[in-house]
């Protein structure tokens, strides 16, 4: 028995609401092969440009690497055979995706970073975290990214051919908009305890003060003074050994 997803209430979100405000360096780029769309800020049929904008929104930018690439996802999308959606779709529900992003967290935070990245806005509240967790858990990774990309609001906001993108990062009356989520850590605060359990240390003092790394170690110092000398005493019998050459007192 499916279950149904539990009701959330959306809150007053940015992106819910219409702006007027001049597209400038804060709005995010709309990438699309939807020819009906004819905006200056809508890069049309620039199937490269799309591709690289579908990587930068699933994957995180320093997930953005040679061996994450969907190659096979990439050709059908040039060919025709698969839209946008079925692209984003692709990268959304491959291993490398899995791998960088929900191997590595827990499900809230997983939930959080499919949000963005597939509607392009940030959660509402925990109880929408919650309902989309309890699908995550019942249906998989890819039961989650077909059910957010088959809701109405992908639809209306994105539909077939264009790629996801966070809406509405300006802020009214702030002099910069929202982080963009691509640019958002992966990780949560668990992980990171997970990784100060296994040894590693990020705590605030871990570097080495100026007067600790500019002092040279008595070890170090030692060593280097003995190589000095034998260095000095191997280069000054050389040079005895030249002289005496030059009088031909010794034959070298």
């Amino acid at each position: 028995m499916t279950l149904p997803l539990l009701a959330y209430a959306p809150s007053s979100q940015n992106q819910r609401v219409e702006g007027y405000e001049v597209p400038g360096d804060e709005h995010s780029g709309i990438f699309t092969l939807n020819k009906t769309l004819s905006t200056m800020d809508v890069d049309v049929l620039d199937v490269d440009a799309l591709i690289l904008a579908a990587y930068r929104q699933i994957f995180h930018e320093q997930q953005m690497l040679k061996s994450n690439r969907q190659t096979l996802l990439e050709s059908q999308l040039r060919g025709g055979l698969i839209s946008v959606k079925g692209f984003v779709r692709g990268l959304a529900t491959s291993d490398a995706f899995r791998t960088w992003n929900y191997e590595v967290n827990n499900n809230y935070r997983f939930v959080e970073l499919c949000v963005q990245r597939l509607l392009g806005r940030n959660v509402y509240d925990d109880k929408e975290t919650l309902a989309w967790s309890i699908v995550l858990a019942t249906k998989g990774v890819e039961g989650l990214v077909d059910a957010l990309m088959g809701s109405e609001e992908y639809a209306t906001s994105f539909g077939d051919d264009t790629v996801p993108y966070q809406r509405r990062r300006v802020l009214p009356q702030h002099a910069l908009g929202d982080l963009p989520f691509e640019r958002v850590p992966r990780y949560t605060h668990d992980h990171l305890t997970e990784l100060e359990a296994l040894g590693y240390n990020f705590s605030a003092d871990r570097r080495l003060t100026q007067g600790d790394w500019m002092e040279t170690p008595d070890a170090v110092r030692k060593a280097a003074g003995a190589i000095t000398a034998g260095l000095a005493i191997f280069l000054s019998l050389v040079a005895i050994a030249t002289i005496f050459s030059w009088f031909s007192w010794i034959s070298l």
